[in-house]
């Protein structure tokens, strides 16, 4: 049963909202098996597979209300919430930076519920923690009401006030421990996220109207399906790679159609940075690496600036082959622990002036250890 809106919650702590804003990311553990499936940012970098502790979350896409399918995606726009604060904001993290979303009436007065809806709330309530709740609900409620009609304003607070009611119920979703005994098994893990996806939905239902549910997560929910669905068949071992490769094809095209233009173009980008690197790998010097990336459709600046990077690596790797044989020598001459570190100082900036190339050094040493 969908809860009806209440007046904007007066008595929600600081430490309360603060806590809601913190827990709103829906943290998964996933599964470290191959999947087809890329790793991307909420309505926001792709890797062939997501890694544990990562959102199931949809690829950029637009956050129009057409992007949702929500009917309201053609309403005539009459009113809406400034794009800006300002040169003086609020909260100084929001300096230079645009509005995310808007809060937007319709000819009738109505609020126009879609993505951008959530978008602009949580512009403001991620600034939690760097000024207090009521300063953000504020900025939400002042730009609402002298922005919009004054129905639309009233729409706008008690969805506010249904989604906070949302982050505060998602918390516990998102609290339900791992089987310590079990959590390293990755098709536990795939069943905890599959039965947390489930959980987080259907708190979903209960709090918003389904018009608002869809505009809101409609393709957050839509990924995240085909995201599980994609670990599912990469964890299967009953199927060939050309099995698989089809299942995921197909899931892919049940994809919302924003969404499947944004997972080709992902894709397509995964494989152009695999062919680029293969060539880098194979090339015999770094100008080789450049020319051949040129051939292949990267631009001129593009390429310089990989040719610049490999041959101040290759640069590296000489330096860093002397200072490991004064290093060794060091080590072997008898000196006490004390006096080798303070001469392996003087070695390491002797052979590295450079700061980057030092920290360099540094990391090649912990990994050697």
């Amino acid at each position: 049963m969908r809860h009806r809106p209440k007046q904007h919650r007066r008595w929600l702590t600081t430490f309360a909202l603060s806590a809601l804003v913190a827990g709103s990311g829906f943290w998964w553990y996933l599964p470290e098996a191959s999947a087809p499936a890329p790793n991307v940012k909420t309505v926001h970098a792709p890797a062939p597979v997501p890694p544990a502790d990562t959102a199931i979350n949809p690829p950029a896409a637009s956050s129009d209300a057409s992007a949702t399918g929500d009917s309201k995606a053609d309403a005539e726009v009459v009113s809406s919430t400034p794009t800006s604060l300002g040169p003086d904001p609020y909260a100084p993290s929001l300096k230079g930076t645009d509005i995310d979303g808007a809060l937007k009436a319709d000819s009738q007065g109505k609020l126009i519920v879609d993505l951008e809806t959530k978008d602009f709330f949580d512009y403001f309530l991620n600034t939690v923690g760097e000024v207090s709740p009521d300063q953000a609900l504020e900025q939400i409620r002042t730009l609402a009401t002298t922005s919009l009609p004054p129905a639309a304003a009233a729409e706008a607070m008690a969805l506010l006030d249904q989604y906070l009611q949302y982050k505060q119920e998602a918390l516990a979703v998102q609290a339900t421990p791992l089987d310590p005994s079990r959590q390293n098994d990755p098709n536990y893990r795939l069943e905890m996220v599959e039965k947390a996806f489930t959980d987080l939905k259907q708190v979903r239902q209960g709090v918003f109207s389904p018009e608002a549910h869809q505009a809101f997560f409609g393709l957050e929910e839509a990924y995240g399906e085909y995201t599980l669905a994609t670990l599912g068949v990469a964890a299967r071992t009953d199927l060939s790679a050309e099995a698989k490769t089809a299942l995921v094809a197909w899931h892919r095209d049940q994809l919302p159609s924003q969404l499947q233009q944004t997972e080709r173009h992902l894709l397509a980008s995964n494989e152009q940075n695999r062919r680029r690197m293969a060539i880098i790998d194979a090339a015999e010097s770094p100008e080789g690496a450049g020319q051949k990336l040129m051939a292949q459709g990267m631009s001129p600046e593009a390429a310089a600036s990989v040719t610049n990077y490999l041959q101040e690596r290759s640069t590296f790797d000489a330096r860093y082959q002397h200072y490991q044989a004064a290093l060794n020598q060091l080590r072997d001459s008898g000196l006490t622990e004390a006096d080798v570190a303070a001469q392996q100082t003087q070695l390491l900036n002797q052979h590295f002036p450079d700061q980057k190339q030092q920290t360099w050094a540094r990391l090649k040493m912990l990994e050697s250890n």
